[in-house]
């Protein structure tokens, strides 16, 4: 369990409280407007009305206290980069900001931003990769070369082990997991064999699995 500062709760603020809180982490948010702050006290540890530009509000909630220091403000981007120097000045272990740019995201690394997220670029890349193709369910991008991709076993591979098919040696990639209705086995091996309607969680490099698997 982890204890998070979440500062911004306009739409992307309140799923990443939302999410936070299946994950039973501990989490205060931040919001200048009351009527955010009222609708995410059920799903977070503490909330409050305040302003992430105030120095003094700030330093009042005791940032060095929280693992991590998330600034989701996405309406007001002078307001985030106030918010994220801020944040380091006073001590915050980890801060991660939103960015609509690139541009952006250079300021907010320049200013104390340890991390930054894409949230509107990434769900773009997403939904692209997912509705481009018909045997893709899922994909996490892990760094800018390699990701997870999950996909519906090929044809030419139903009933065959992962041994005879070599994929490892022939494309440069793995098969981490087996799913099946929502429900992984992790117990993959060199004489598992792949069934008709199962997925897989395969993780390579991003160019060598679309080269395999013809995305």
């Amino acid at each position: 369990m982890k204890s998070i500062l979440l500062i911004g709760l306009g739409r992307f603020g309140r799923h990443i409280a939302m999410k936070l809180e299946e994950l039973n982490h501990q989490v205060m948010a931040v919001d200048k407007e009351e009527e955010r702050v009222e609708a995410i006290l059920p799903h977070v540890t503490n909330a409050q009305i305040g302003d992430g530009t105030n120095g003094t509000f700030l330093e009042s909630l005791g940032v060095r206290n929280f693992d991590v220091s998330i600034v989701a403000i996405g309406d007001n981007f002078q307001s985030s980069l106030e918010t994220t120097s801020l944040l380091k000045e006073l001590g915050a272990k980890m801060v991660v900001s939103r960015a609509s740019s690139e541009v952006q995201a250079k300021f907010l690394l320049r200013n104390g931003a340890d991390e930054i997220v894409y949230p509107e670029r990434q769900l773009a890349e997403w939904t692209a990769i997912r509705y481009s193709s018909d045997h893709i369910l899922d994909y996490i991008e892990l760094d800018e070369g390699h990701a997870i991709f999950e996909i519906s076993v090929p044809k030419a591979w139903i009933g065959k082990t992962i041994g005879q098919l070599d994929i490892r040696k022939k494309y440069n990639i793995n098969i981490m997991a087996l799913k099946r209705g929502g429900t992984l086995n992790l117990n993959v091996a060199y004489d598992t064999c792949l069934p008709e309607n199962d997925t897989m969680l395969v993780l390579g490099d991003i160019n060598d699995i679309q080269k395999c698997f013809r995305i």
